[in-house]
């Protein structure tokens, strides 16, 4: 293990794990998860791109892409950096992706090309052409398999209650899209990634649940499903692994308290309320002190999550724990003046920003040998 990747945590740890701590260091390791917003290249693609190409709606140019992946990657490589200076996050999950592409490019960027990022992506039958992905640092993480699982969701799954009431649509670029003959609604896959952390099997979920696009009211059951496959998933490794180490991550579309959440995914919003087999989700209790990770009608929210599994929230710290998490929302990220003062700064006419969504982050910490 190298030396700078072990660092001294000794005033927070101290509180944790006792006097004894105080002597220790820790192996840490950041684990991200962000709303990339549109990133797409300036090439006609075979999905529905057409508004981001040059003569497209959104006049995107050569110089507007590199600019925004500039941004992105100044973003990514500071995540973390506040506990664990001497390195950028391990794993990255990111959503709002047109295509392998891009994440080719945005590894590629000054500021991430040291990181020597590997990329774990597939196209999805979302008509945007957004998919999810996962970027790993190869020198830490070995995936072993990976796979994207679908999820198949259809129109006449809406409730009656949800039918009663038709909300306006939610401020988003992030349409469902639903398939007239089959009535299928088309969204992105769930993506399983299994692998080793410094020898260590996690298994990683990432997602971009189906959009508010119609209301929230209505569009809940598509995200509710969601939640279902994302349990239906974790119960599948548990049958193999009841000690399996899982972390889902995602933008939900969801706060931590909707049902797709507390009730799908089964997610707990105090350590001590989880058991064998459960979930923690430390984001729920950010989003009641009042965090967010997105606004819409001056209200925020927290959409962006990562979840952990029962074992990774035990005491001993002999294998990688989770310690802490946070949203990265520093004030080059922020829009400083007009109606949207205070939201993340994202792309707009004038200004080629970086996302509608702040980033979030947890880390990992092992006890050194």
């Amino acid at each position: 293990m190298r030396i700078k990747n072990l660092i001294p945590l000794f005033v927070v740890l101290f509180a944790i794990f006792g006097a004894n701590a105080q002597a220790k260091k820790y192996i840490v390791h950041t684990v991200a998860f962000y709303n990339l917003e549109n990133l797409f290249d300036t090439i006609n693609g075979a999905n529905n791109d057409e508004e981001w190409l040059p003569n497209g709606a959104q006049n995107w140019t050569s110089p507007k892409y590199k600019q925004k992946l500039h941004n992105l990657a100044k973003v990514l490589s500071e995540i973390g950096t506040t506990d664990n200076p001497n390195n950028g996050p391990t794993l990255i999950g990111g959503c709002e992706i047109e295509n392998r592409v891009v994440l080719e490019d945005l590894v590629k960027e000054p500021l991430l090309i040291n990181k020597d990022y590997g990329i774990v992506h597939f196209d999805s039958p979302d008509k945007r052409g957004i998919d999810v992905a996962l970027l790993y640092q190869k020198k830490h993480f070995k995936p072993t398999s990976y796979k994207n699982i679908p999820l198949l969701i259809y129109k006449n799954q809406l409730n009656a209650s949800a039918k009663e009431k038709n909300d306006k649509d939610d401020a988003s670029d992030d349409k469902s899209e639903i398939d007239k003959n089959l009535d299928r609604v088309y969204t992105r896959d769930q993506l399983l990634v299994t692998g080793f952390l410094d020898g260590e099997e996690i298994n990683i979920i990432v997602n971009h649940w189906p959009s508010r696009s119609g209301g929230e009211k209505k569009s809940s059951p598509f995200r509710e499903a969601a939640g279902r496959l994302n349990r239906k998933i974790m119960d599948s490794i548990f049958k193999i692994n009841p000690n399996a180490k899982i972390m889902t991550m995602g933008d939900l579309n969801d706060g931590s308290y909707n049902k797709s959440v507390k009730e799908g995914i089964g997610a707990k919003r105090k350590k001590e309320e989880v058991k064998e087999f459960g979930i923690y989700n430390p984001f729920e209790e950010m989003f009641y002190k009042g965090n967010a990770t997105l606004f819409y009608r001056d209200a925020g929210d927290i959409f962006d999550q990562i979840m952990v599994s029962e074992a990774f929230i035990r005491k001993d710290t002999s294998s990688f724990r989770y310690w802490k998490s946070g949203i990265y929302n520093k004030p080059y990220m922020i829009t400083t003046v007009g109606q949207y003062k205070g939201y993340p700064l994202r792309h707009g006419a004038n200004e080629i920003g970086y996302s509608d969504h702040f980033p979030v982050y947890i880390y990992l910490i092992k006890e050194s040998k």
